[in-house]
């Protein structure tokens, strides 16, 4: 019987079988299963995973950099579904509201940092930056600004797969498949200080960053740019932070040109760097925040856009309505167990947790950092990459095929072995990305620094062996100037 006693549970090789034949795995490889087992997750227990077999693996990723509490709360979550399933299973937040979304929305702004007091709730990340450019565009349009359109993202970095969220993503191989694309997104270099030019002082790069953000949106005409896109701490391309006084100075060129200012937290909000919202650690100051995963530690579909008053206003007068809605956009589901998640996480201290045990993370990461293959240690909080290198001198990066064979030839499947799940990725320059649990303790942070410390040294030695390679990467060093849309 399966643990609830309704049917009997499936052996590993019938599920394997329908799995082969019926599921559609998202941004897979499915070729790679035609002769190999395709890894089959059943159960979760504080910072681990169990797969049908039996393995135990430490989630060094948080399912996909959202489940803040772990695995241990599901019972405690799941009374909270139950109580609310018996008292209101569903209802719309379309001319309606319920208690739970009502909650949620006034717990969420309490949370937030600034006047973001407003909460509008759709079902994930991707659907949050959709709603936000349908927002944005109408704002302006309601305050006389019709010509306000245009919107600005960074390079490599990842919204969503919407295809208005695709768009504002600086991945350029996920949007080719799809194009054309929404017009009027520009994309501008991100915070890399890893590939920065050599000697540049960390004031000159904030510098740069800034006059190349006010240079784009000179070009394209301010009267036209409606929002800047950016994560406290960008995602893709491995955990790019802030230089010093960065977000201030885009601060006020959003406020001197006129345009909102979007932070996506889908990713950094509810704790992944020791606090709420990753706009309070850095002084962001946003007029929209963008949130999914971390709310309700990815044990219900939620997400949501946090938007100050001022941007509320105008939807708030007249006859105006808010042109856009998700069928279960505020879910009482949803919402009651994203407010028992908020409830555990501040109970548990998690934050505390977090910001008790980054430096020692930090501490752990640095010493992987001495080796041959890792060029640079960068993130804050439990976010974390290594970004690997074919020569550390250099910082020559490793060309296509090598990094395809180094990441997935080689490391997925390794430290897949060594019971360490994390995401080793190149939509930038090779890397490995961490981003566990944040109830995750010294010990269970010193497995992951013990399997890296083995599993790296073997990807070395790997690499120095002969293999058919094809031709390098274009940016080994330097900036990328080029605009990916």
């Amino acid at each position: 019987m399966t643990s609830n006693g309704s049917q009997a549970a499936l052996s590993d090789d019938r599920l394997q079988e329908l799995a082969k034949r019926h599921l559609m795995m998202h941004f897979t490889r499915h070729s790679t299963y035609r002769n190999e087992d395709v890894p089959i997750i059943t159960r979760g227990e504080g910072c681990y995973l169990y797969d049908s077999k039996g393995k135990r693996y430490f989630d060094g990723l948080a399912g996909l950099f959202c489940t803040q509490i772990g695995y241990s709360f599901g019972a405690e979550l799941g009374e909270a579904a139950a109580t609310q399933m018996a008292e209101l299973p569903f209802y719309t937040n379309w001319s309606y509201a319920h208690p739970r979304s009502i909650e949620l929305a006034a717990k969420v702004a309490e949370l937030a940092p600034g006047d973001l007091n407003r909460a509008f709730f759709v079902s994930g990340g991707s659907e949050a930056n959709e709603a936000i450019i349908k927002l944005v565009r109408q704002y302006h349009q309601l305050r006389g600004h019709h010509h306000r359109y245009k919107m600005i993202a960074r390079r490599i970095a990842y919204h969503g797969t919407t295809l208005g969220a695709l768009s504002l993503t600086g991945i350029y191989p996920l949007k080719t498949p799809f194009e054309p694309l929404m017009a009027g997104v520009r994309h501008v270099s991100n915070t890399n200080r890893y590939r920065r030019p050599h000697g540049e002082s960390e004031q000159e790069f904030t510098q740069f960053l800034l006059d190349e953000l006010r240079g784009v949106i000179e070009q394209e005409g301010p009267d036209s740019v409606a929002a800047v896109f950016m994560e406290p701490v960008q995602n893709s391309g491995g955990t790019f932070t802030p230089p010093e006084g960065y977000y201030q100075g885009v601060r006020a060129i959003c406020d001197e040109y006129g345009v909102l200012l979007v932070a996506d937290e889908v990713i950094c909000g509810f704790g992944r760097l020791g606090e709420w919202f990753g706009s309070t650690r850095y002084d962001i100051r946003p007029d929209i925040v963008t949130f999914a995963k971390g709310v309700g530690s990815a044990h219900v579909p939620l997400g949501g856009v946090l938007m100050t008053d001022d941007v509320a206003g105008p939807f708030l007068e007249g006859t105006t309505v808010l042109n856009h809605g998700i069928t279960y956009g505020g879910h009482p589901v949803s919402a009651a167990v994203a407010l028992k998640n908020l409830e555990v996480m501040e109970r548990e201290d998690v934050l505390g947790n977090v910001r008790r045990n980054e430096a020692y993370f930090q501490e752990l990461l640095e010493k992987l950092g001495e080796k041959p293959i890792v060029g640079d240690v960068r993130g804050a909080g439990y976010f974390r990459s290594l970004e690997l290198v074919k020569d550390k001198d250099t910082k020559e990066t490793f060309d296509d095929e090598e990094s395809d064979h180094l990441l997935r030839g080689f490391l997925s499947g390794r430290l897949w072995d060594a019971g360490l799940i994390c995401r080793a990725d190149d939509r930038g320059d090779p890397v490995i990305q961490l981003s566990p649990p944040l109830i995750a303790t010294r010990e269970e942070l010193d497995f992951i620094h013990d399997v890296l410390d083995t599993v790296l040294d073997e990807a070395w030695d790997e690499m120095q062996r002969p293999h058919s390679h094809g031709s390098r990467k274009v940016v080994t060093g330097g900036r990328q100037v080029v605009d990916t849309n």
